[in-house]
C-alpha cells in the first residue's frame, strides 16, 4: 500500500499520479483521517504527560503525609479520557488502513498515460507473424481433432472453462512446465519453489488480491483459505513479516502452480479454447530486491521471460501498459504478447510488473541496510515465465502443418519424447 509519510509530504503529486489511472481516484479522505488522528494523538500525548506529572506529585504528597484522594481521582479521570482517545485513534487507524488497502499503487512516471489497453504502447516485436500456405486451424479445433484437450468432459467434471488434457496434450503441457523450470533455475539463477496452492487472507492481502478483488477469488467455505490466482501470492509472501539482510538480496524465485480465477468481470471474453479459463498452469518468476536495483531487475526479469518465447521460436511483442490498463499493485508493467494466428493478433502470455515497495508494505517485507543499519522495505517484481496453457495454444497454432500435424519446438523434444503430434 502507499506510504502514509509520502502522502503527507506530497499529497498533490500523489493525487496527480493516481488520477493518471482514474480521474475518480484521490487520497483526500486518507489525508483528512490522518489529520484527525494526529490531532487526537497530540491531545492524548499531552494528557499522558499531564498524568505522568500528576502521578509524580502523588508520590511526593504521600511522602509528605498529604491527602491524595482528589489528585488520584483527577489521574483516574485522565486515564479514562486517554482510553477514549486511544479507542478513537485505533478506529481511525483501522479506517485509514482499509482505505489505503483499496487504493492502487501510483504509476511510475514512465508509464504511458491512457484510459485502457487501447492506449498501451508497443515497444518492439520479435520474429514475424506466422504465415501459412493453407487455411490454419484454431488451437481448440486442433485440440479436439488430436484428442489433446477434452473440453466437453472438462466441463462435465467441473463447469465451464475447466479443461481436461489427455495423452500427448497432457505430456506437452508437462513438458512446457519442466522446460521453463529447468531453464529458469539452471540458466537464469532462480531458486525453484513449490508453494501451497491455497493461501490465507493475510497472504492474499499482502500481494493486493484482497480486499479489492475478493469476487474474483475461489474461497474455501468456512475456512480462511483461498485457491491461489497465481504463484506470485505465496512466493512473494514467503518473507512476510521478516527482516532480511542486504546480503540476502536480490532473491530470485520461480514456481510452477495451477492458478484459479473466477474472473467474474470477464464474461464473454475468449470463451473458446485455452486463452481464458478458470484453472490454468503457470510458471512464475518473483524477485525481491533493493529500491536502487529494482528497475534493472524488472528489465532482467522481463528479458528472462522473453527468452522462453525466443527459445520456443514463437513471435511476440513487448508492450508498455498504460495507466488505464496496469495492474492494481504495479507501478510499471511490460506485457509480452504472443502471436496467435486464429485471432490474427497478439495475445498476452506474460505480464512483468514492478511493484516498488507497495506489496512489501502490505506484507511487511523489509531488509536491513549494511552501511547504515537502517530498515527499509524491499521492492517486489514478478512476471509469468510463461502462462503454460497459452504457450500450449501458441505452439499448436504457430507450428501446425499442412498435413494436419503439429511440429514440437526443438527445445521441448527431450521433455516430450516426440517431435510431432
Amino acid at each position: 500500500m502507499l506510504d502514509i509519510k509520502l502522502i503527507r509530504e506530497n499529497p498533490e503529486k500523489i493525487n496527480e499520479l493516481l488520477k493518471r489511472r482514474n480521474p475518480d481516484l484521490s487520497i483526500n479522505e486518507v489525508i483528512a483521517i490522518d489529520e484527525e488522528r494526529r490531532k487526537i494523538q497530540t491531545k492524548a500525548d499531552e494528557l499522558r504527560a499531564k498524568r505522568k506529572s500528576e502521578s509524580q506529585k502523588i508520590g511526593i504528597m504521600k511522602k509528605n503525609g498529604e491527602n491524595t484522594d482528589e489528585i488520584q481521582e483527577d489521574v483516574r479521570l485522565l486515564g479514562d479520557e486517554i482510553k477514549i482517545l486511544e479507542e478513537q485513534q485505533n478506529s481511525l487507524d483501522a479506517k485509514q488502513r482499509d482505505i489505503l488497502l483499496h487504493i492502487p499503487n501510483i504509476p511510475d512516471e514512465t508509464t504511458p498515460i491512457g484510459l485502457s489497453d487501447a492506449d498501451n504502447v508497443e515497444v518492439y516485436k520479435w520474429g514475424e507473424p506466422t504465415t501459412f500456405a493453407f487455411e490454419p486451424k484454431a488451437h481448440w479445433d486442433i485440440c479436439e481433432e488430436k484428442n489433446l484437450v477434452d473440453f466437453e468432459r472438462g466441463v462435465k467434471l467441473s463447469q465451464s472453462r475447466f479443461t481436461l488434457y489427455r495423452g500427448k496434450g497432457a505430456k506437452l503441457e508437462r513438458a512446457i512446465i519442466n522446460f521453463f523450470l529447468d531453464y529458469h533455475c539452471n540458466e537464469q539463477g532462480y531458486e525453484e519453489i513449490l508453494p501451497p496452492f491455497m493461501a490465507n487472507a493475510a497472504t492474499m492481502t499482502g500481494t493486493g488480491q484482497l480486499p479489492k478483488f475478493a469476487e474474483d477469488m475461489y474461497k474455501c467455505e468456512n475456512e480462511d483459505l483461498y485457491l491461489i490466482p497465481t504463484a506470485e501470492v505465496p512466493v512473494t509472501n514467503i518473507y512476510s513479516g521478516e527482516i532480511l539482510t542486504e546480503d540476502d538480496l536480490p532473491k530470485y524465485m520461480t514456481a510452477y502452480t495451477p492458478c484459479f480465477r473466477r474472473e467474474a468481470g470477464s464474461a464473454g471474453k475468449d470463451t473458446r479454447g485455452l486463452i481464458r479459463v478458470h484453472q490454468f498452469n503457470k510458471v512464475e518468476l518473483v524477485k525481491l530486491c533493493t529500491p536502487e536495483t529494482s528497475k534493472d531487475e524488472h528489465e532482467k526479469l522481463t528479458e528472462d521471460a522473453e527468452k522462453m518465447l525466443q527459445l520456443l521460436e514463437l513471435p511476440y511483442r513487448r508492450e508498455a501498459l498504460s495507466t488505464g490498463d496496469i495492474g492494481f499493485s504495479a507501478n510499471k508493467c511490460w506485457d509480452l504478447e504472443v502471436w496467435m494466428p486464429s485471432y490474427g493478433t497478439y495475445k498476452e502470455i506474460s505480464s512483468c510488473s514492478n511493484y516498488g515497495d507497495y506489496q512489501a508494505r502490505r506484507a511487511n517485507i523489509r531488509y536491513k541496510e549494511k552501511a547504515t543499519g537502517k530498515t527499509r522495505f524491499v521492492h517486489t517484481i514478478n512476471g509469468s515465465g510463461l502462462a503454460v496453457g497459452r504457450t500450449f495454444a501458441a505452439i499448436l497454432e504457430n507450428f501446425q502443418q499442412a498435413d494436419g500435424s503439429v511440429i514440437i519446438p526443438e527445445v521441448l523434444r527431450k521433455y516430450t519424447g516426440f517431435d510431432k503430434i
